[in-house]
């Protein structure tokens, strides 16, 4: 550890968010401070009552800097983001990333749209939620669609004179078609309202005219069609399912109290809204080292919060924590309106607390040793990497490529995350192949590398590539590893990289790095851990190259035309109905549609002449 000192005697006596880093300029801890002068100070003076986090922190700072803020909100801010950026080893990490989905009427629109979304912003439009049940939420609006013909395509009907040509909706019948400029608006709007009706609990005729749809199918002996109906209605009576807290007021909550295992936490969350409990999750936080409860709560909620979609007027908490203040500042400033961070200790609400919290220990109880176990399997599989592979840490985030094509169609890339021998799937990225049309893998997975560290090492750093892996893993052998080496030697990048190979069952065999085959027992955590990987990366390229394909498919004959763009494609298919009729036409009858001249009509003469020679 370096003498900082002179360092300490210079850090200014106002409020800012410090960063700890490590010899290799790894961030390992961020923190704020009212007075960056007293707080980092305290880190370096002596260590008898620092707890064990602090101390083996401490021996770990190669070097740190500070960010100066105006005030202790802009702080709270800023080190939420640097945590959720950087996750920093010494920093308490919220493993979840959990955002709940909301119905969304879009009564801001002409013709409005009921969708799912998982983003509330303030565009005029309203917002049911969030709810704990996706597939009820599906199900929900799947349902409306059924019963109501509304309009779920996204084209813009403001404009009271444009028209479309309609969309399959409107000839099944599911949709009146608005978008032909004939549908009364009052009409429209009170099939809207009978939704929101609904969705407000102001009206469950919804749900009594599908039982009694449901009662009738039975009674004629058509259970399918019963079953239908059934399905239906549980799905709606998901979404108004909430369990009535009794004596508690009609303030929207959330509730959070927590259970401690070994090397774990498991926060437990009730959401209430209207006096009711809308549903309920747990999150897991990793607690390596001897925390104070109310710092872990702390922690939790500016990673809980800070991408939040919702909050709400009042967070009840099982501890009081330390910056209470000004998370209700920064919350508030999110919300747009005062909230409420409070830890009762007697009445109604401690009674709810203690009911979250007795939820958190039967979680911990339930799940705790499938969570520690995992955990511990992942991190003995990072151990027994850096033994084989002779490293100097453990490789806590490892990147791993894979390429898929077929017959070298649509090469594409993939690269996937782990961080302690988890996905990380917030960090995974694609790649469409740019630099050959053929089936080169070599090539092509060298365009994939050199374009991630790249863009790593932009100046300005780029989301998602800033932060490096401890090391890299690529779907081939020996030949393919050192092109790569060589290639990150080139543009000065320092990382290992290890192959993964496989048997003629096509399953993960063993690693080569540095031009030798290892092969570790396959009842190995490191060899599960192998496997893991190279399925995820494989599975992530196929279901991104398939994704492609099947884009493909869909394009016209029309788009290989020269001259013939959106507009005049759109104009042909009006005009002729059929691309077989357009290929039947003469360049008289071509050049009579909307839009088109001789140079078009020609272009789509010829492309079908030339096509018919072939």
């Amino acid at each position: 550890m370096k003498n900082f000192e002179d360092i300490l005697r210079s850090l200014p006596d106002s409020p800012g968010v410090y960063i700890m880093k490590d010899k290799s300029d790894e961030i390992i801890y961020v923190g704020k401070a009212i007075s960056l002068k007293k707080r980092v100070r305290q880190y370096f003076q002596s260590n008898k009552n620092q707890g064990l986090k602090v101390s083996s922190m401490v021996k770990q700072i190669h070097d740190f800097e500070y960010i100066l803020v105006e005030n202790e909100v802009e702080a709270l801010v800023l080190e939420a983001n640097l945590i959720k950026n950087n996750r920093p080893k010494y920093n308490i990490l919220l493993r979840d990333d959990k955002q709940y989905p909301y119905i969304k009427v879009t009564v801001n629109e002409r013709y409005p749209r009921v969708l799912k979304t998982r983003l509330v912003i303030k565009d005029g439009a309203k917002y049911y939620g969030p709810f704990p049940s996706a597939n009820a939420v599906n199900e929900a609006i799947e349902i409306f669609h059924s019963i109501y013909p509304i309009r779920n395509c996204k084209l813009n009907l403001e404009n009271k004179e444009t028209k479309f040509r309609p969309c399959l909706n409107y000839h099944i019948g599911r949709c009146l078609g608005p978008c032909l400029g004939n549908v009364d608006e009052e009409i429209y709007n009170k099939m809207i309202d009978e939704i929101l009706k609904f969705l407000n609990q102001k009206d469950d005729s919804l749900i009594t005219n599908l039982e009694e749809k449901m009662i009738i199918s039975a009674n004629n002996y058509k259970f399918e069609e019963a079953a239908q109906f059934r399905d239906q209605v549980l799905a709606l009576r998901t979404l108004h399912e909430k369990q009535r807290v009794d004596s508690i007021n009609s303030l929207e909550q959330d509730v959070i109290a927590m259970a401690r295992g070994v090397e774990e936490v498991i926060v437990q969350v009730f959401f209430i809204r209207e006096g009711k409990i809308l549903g309920r999750e747990h999150y897991i936080m990793e607690d390596s080292y001897v925390e104070d409860r109310g710092e872990i709560l702390s922690s939790f909620l500016k990673q809980f919060y800070i991408g939040s979609t919702y909050i709400p007027k009042e967070i009840l908490l099982e501890e009081d924590i330390e910056d209470r203040k000004t998370m209700e500042l920064w919350l508030g400033e999110l919300k747009g309106s005062k909230v409420s961070v409070l830890s009762p200790k007697r009445g109604e609400k401690a009674e709810l607390i203690n009911m979250v919290k007795e939820n958190a220990i039967e979680m911990l109880n339930k799940y705790g040793d499938k969570f520690l176990r995992k955990h511990r399997e992942n991190l003995k599989g990072l151990e027994e990497l850096q033994f084989l592979l002779q490293l100097e840490d453990r490789p806590d985030r490892i990147e791993a490529f894979d390429i898929s094509n077929i017959s070298g169609a649509g090469a594409v890339g993939s690269m996937v995350v782990f961080e302690k021998g988890e996905a990380k799937k917030s960090d995974y990225r694609r790649f469409r192949i740019r630099s050959t049309r053929t089936s080169d893998d070599y090539k092509s997975m060298e365009e994939v590398l050199r374009r991630r560290f790249t863009r790593g090492m932009d100046e300005n750093g780029n989301a998602g590539f800033s932060l490096f892996p401890d090391l890299i893993m690529i779907d081939g052998g020996k030949g393919q590893v050192n092109r790569i080496v060589k290639l990150l030697d080139n543009i000065g990048v320092d990382i290992p990289v290890c192959g993964l190979v496989k048997d003629e069952s096509h399953k993960t065999r063993g690693l080569i790095y540095n031009n030798e085959e290892i092969t570790p027992s396959r009842d190995s955590f490191s060899h599960k851990l192998m496997y893991k990987i190279q399925e995820e990366a494989h599975r992530f390229a196929i279901s991104y190259h398939r994704s492609l394909r099947s884009k493909d498919m869909f394009k016209s004959e029309l788009d290989d035309i020269p001259l013939i763009g959106e507009k005049r494609k759109v104009a042909l298919l009006d005009h002729f109905r059929t691309i077989s009729n357009i290929k039947r036409a003469s360049i008289e009858e071509l050049k009579a549609v909307e839009g088109m001249n001789i140079k078009s009509a020609n272009s789509i003469f010829n492309h079908f002449r030339k096509k018919e020679e072939e």
